[in-house]
């Protein structure tokens, strides 16, 4: 079975890029130096004319995943904002104060997202219990589950990669993402037989002057995705494929 590709993009340029290089889907984002936040409904318009299905992450702020009320009105707005566009689905997450998936707020969630696809993000990374949660996800209608095994690069979470596909069963895919390359993503297949990878496919284009940074309007090195990047991660793929 081919193993699909998802390109997480923040940008116009990056949306193209990964359209270029041979992204499967398209998860959209804002701010990913901030691990993403919902994009602008401009960037929504613009993603549902790509010829690939796109998700957009819904996430108000940067932070945790632990949500008032009013932050989970604005969430399903933004779900709303995802459909009117034409958007293929959504990315979902949110937890209690334990760490633990919010059940009720995610149940909230996916009842507005009803008629998308839908993802259960890395919220579940700081789960206390894979299996309880690959359960709820499987309840609430989850078609997969981006996470890096709990851990901060998904290359040092292979266990948990393993314990969460294995409690799965087929029922809901286990997409590997954070810090996947070319070069290791042959690494973590060859442990755990995905049939899902994330990945940014980006490189540093330039540092932000120091101008901007001391205005506040940037902060670190500008990263954005490559579709050089995004062919030498389908390759890969396609080899292991094989």
């Amino acid at each position: 079975m081919r193993v699909r590709l998802e390109v997480c993009v923040g940008d116009p340029d990056s949306l193209f890029a990964a359209i270029e290089g041979g992204a499967d889907r398209i998860e959209l984002c804002s701010a990913l130096e901030l691990g993403g936040l919902t994009p602008t409904p401009g960037l929504m318009a613009l993603a549902a004319e790509a010829p690939v299905p796109v998700y957009a992450l819904i996430r108000p702020r940067s932070g945790g995943f632990v949500y008032s009320v009013r932050e989970r009105a604005a969430m399903r707005a933004d779900i709303a904002a995802a459909r009117a566009a034409g958007l293929a689905g959504v990315v979902l997450g949110a937890s209690t104060a334990d760490g633990g998936l919010d059940a009720q707020a995610l149940a909230e969630l996916t009842d507005a997202s009803a008629g998308l696809g839908t993802t259960l993000h890395r919220a579940f990374d700081l789960v206390p219990d894979i299996a309880e949660a690959v359960e709820l996800a499987v309840a609430l209608g989850f078609e997969r589950i981006l996470t890096s095994g709990r851990a901060p690069h998904a290359i040092g979470g292979l266990s948990d990669l393993a314990r969460a596909h294995t409690v799965a069963a087929g029922r809901i895919a286990i997409m590997a993402g954070s810090g996947l390359t070319p070069d290791n993503v042959g690494v973590l297949l060859e442990k755990v037989p995905l049939r899902e990878i994330h990945g940014s496919c980006s490189q540093t284009v330039s540092p932000p002057s120091p101008e901007l940074a001391a205005l506040g309007f940037a902060a670190g090195p500008v990263r954005r995705t490559s579709a050089e990047e995004v062919r030498r991660m389908r390759k890969v793929l396609g080899a292991l494929s094989a």
